[in-house]
């Protein structure tokens, strides 16, 4: 009875196509919005640092590998070696221009990752599936070497890791040892919100179109006047764009410093999990399998204690790691667009609440 499109008239072209058509999808998302804003304010450090801070970063590059991976259908496993370009890239800007802003640094760290991601895609336009999977998989190797054994990344640092350095946003640190978890969460969470706003825009449009053709079916595509060219190699920039300002973020906004085991082949993995479980081929489904691979392990940590038996870490990590793979294939046969699948089954079904069709 509270979720009804029926008696909302639309009078115009850009009314009816909306992103959020429904005045209860609007009113949700701005409530979603605001309380995002507002868990700071009430919310302690270890939520904000454990939880929050990672959940924004990892949807970010969530939504960098969705683009690529749901909407292209090019299957990718180098994602955390694109977030170690954007990392390294940011840390050599901030080093080489120390006096401009460490937020403009972080956004144009994710033009080398985009440009590296250009390069290594450039297989897509001749293979496809398992081969391009292992195309990837080798980006993802090779990069890693690239981290170690170039010793310029890291301005030759003896400890092979880069250090973030303090740097301010009108005169309050957001990076570096001084900087507050909120100040740090506040900029974290303006960026994923513009960043998902753009990508949203973007896969509405033109480009979103061609790359969900490619993805139906590459030949039709390209006998209705798709460049697969133009198409696959746009997938993997905007992809490798999103996950180059994550690694960035992450490692500047979070970890405070990085090495090389930060943006192995596990990383990978896991954004590839939050990407299956929330939902390929859909942006909130991002933010879903995010909040549930970085939800899961603290729940699992916690429920002991609330029945009252010890857990240890290391058990607790091995019950999580079970439990996503489990979920990995359960939705893999039962239901494979994840978590937002059934967030929209859902809302259809409270749209006809509490007459559903026969």
């Amino acid at each position: 009875m509270f979720y009804r499109e029926a008696g909302q008239f639309k009078t115009n072209y850009k009314a009816d196509s909306a992103i959020f058509p429904i005045f209860q999808d609007r009113m949700g998302l701005t409530l979603i919005v605001a309380v995002a804003f507002i868990i700071p304010l009430f919310g302690s450090d270890f939520l904000i640092n454990s939880f929050m801070i990672p959940f924004l970063i990892f949807s970010l590059a969530a939504i960098g590998l969705n683009i690529l991976t749901g909407y292209c259908g090019q299957l990718s496993l180098g994602t955390g070696a694109f977030m170690g370009v954007g990392a390294y890239s940011c840390y050599k800007l901030a080093t080489i221009f120390p006096d401009v802003n460490i937020l403009i640094h972080i956004l144009l760290s994710g033009f080398f990752a985009a440009g590296v991601g250009c390069v290594f895609g450039l297989p897509s336009l001749r293979i496809k599936g398992l081969y391009l999977a292992i195309t990837t998989l080798a980006a993802q190797f090779f990069l890693e070497w690239a981290f170690i054994r170039i010793p310029w990344l890291y301005n030759y640092n003896d400890s092979g890791a880069i250090e973030v350095p303090q740097r301010t946003l009108f005169s309050v640190p957001i990076t570096g040892a001084s900087a507050t978890p909120m100040a740090r969460y506040y900029v974290i969470l303006a960026l994923v919100i513009g960043l998902t706003w753009i990508a949203s825009n973007i896969i509405r449009g033109r480009i979103g179109r061609s790359w969900m053709m490619i993805r139906d079916m590459d030949i039709a595509a390209e006998l209705m006047g798709i460049k697969p060219l133009n198409a696959k190699l746009s997938a993997f920039a905007m992809s490798s764009y999103f996950c180059g300002v994550a690694g960035a973020l992450m490692v500047f906004m979070w970890l405070g410093a990085a090495e090389v085991e930060s943006f192995d082949i596990n990383q990978s993995f896991d954004i590839l999990f939050m990407v299956i479980i929330g939902g390929m081929g859909s942006l909130i489904g991002c933010f879903l399998g995010a909040a549930f691979i970085f939800g899961l392990p603290i729940f699992v940590r916690a429920m002991p204690d609330m029945m009252g038996f010890a857990m240890n870490s290391a058990t607790a990590d091995h019950v999580s790691r079970m439990v996503i793979g489990g979920l990995i294939i359960f939705f893999l046969i039962v239901e494979p667009h994840g978590f937002a699948r059934l967030w929209q089954i859902t809302k259809e079904k409270l749209r006809t609440w509490p007459f559903p069709y026969a």
